[in-house]
């Protein structure tokens, strides 16, 4: 199987998985859906930390150490795939204010094994195939530059927003102000515009996939915590979306 065949059949499975999520009504049991019936369990901001290292680690060692040459574009995106997973292994798991919260193992090595995935196959292409040219002001790459670093901003607002809420430890309150405004997950929104940018910076088939797979992942991730939200709280905003402002 080539390259692309594998990475074309890996995009399928995103594909399968999202409507198998979707139909099923699928809750992966972490967060606040953790379900003690599937395993053995992790602290969940180890578990955190294990499930995104293998993506800050694969990317860019394979990209810098493959024999392409190396271009701006090359170091631009190694640049922006870090930068994101630095946060998320290293800095996002330990600023969790729950407490005593536990994640199952299966979910920590599903995700090990999605990023390791995922990782390899953008990592790859960049250091053994992608061929870039050293040009990093075309059209594609600005553009996507501005809908990545605008995707991460929501994101990392979200959740900061979602993280001081919790700082006393009295339990959930509904999100306001902002983006919360329009849907409940802006964090899961902000992840899948900062990857769809990253995709028309790299224009490659590998980062289209990862685009792929994360919307596929958190759409119906951010559905389950909508519902949960509407009936969890009787006060619930009933004019606010799940996860794509004014859509869906």
């Amino acid at each position: 199987m080539t390259f692309y065949n594998f990475v074309w059949a890996w995009t399928t499975i995103a594909i399968i998985v999202f409507l198998i999520l979707i139909y099923f009504k699928i809750k992966a049991p972490y967060g606040r859906h953790t379900s003690n019936k599937w395993g053995p369990v992790i602290d969940n901001k180890w578990g955190w930390f294990w499930m995104e290292l293998p993506a800050f680690l694969l990317m860019p060692l394979l990209a810098l150490l493959g024999p392409e040459p190396k271009t701006d574009l090359t170091y631009l995106l190694v640049f922006l795939w870090s930068y994101h997973y630095f946060f998320r292994t290293f800095v996002f798991p330990f600023r969790l204010k729950t407490k005593n919260k536990k994640m199952p193992l299966v979910i920590v090595g599903s995700a090990v094994f999605f990023n390791g995935i995922n990782g390899f196959v953008n990592g790859y292409f960049i250091g053994f195939i992608s061929h870039f040219s050293n040009e990093v002001l075309s059209p594609n790459v600005i553009a996507g530059l501005i809908i990545f670093c605008s995707g991460m901003i929501i994101n990392r607002h979200a959740d900061k927003k979602l993280i001081s809420l919790r700082e006393k430890d009295q339990g959930y309150f509904i999100p306001k102000g902002g983006i919360f405004n329009y849907i409940s997950c802006p964090n899961h929104f902000g992840e899948i515009v900062e990857w769809a940018g990253f995709a028309i910076v790299a224009w490659s088939v590998p980062a289209l996939s990862f685009f792929i797979w994360t919307f596929c992942n958190l759409v119906p991730r951010a559905l389950n915590h909508h519902q949960w939200y509407q009936s969890y709280f009787d006060d619930y905003p009933k004019n606010r979306k799940a996860v794509i402002p004014f859509v869906w």
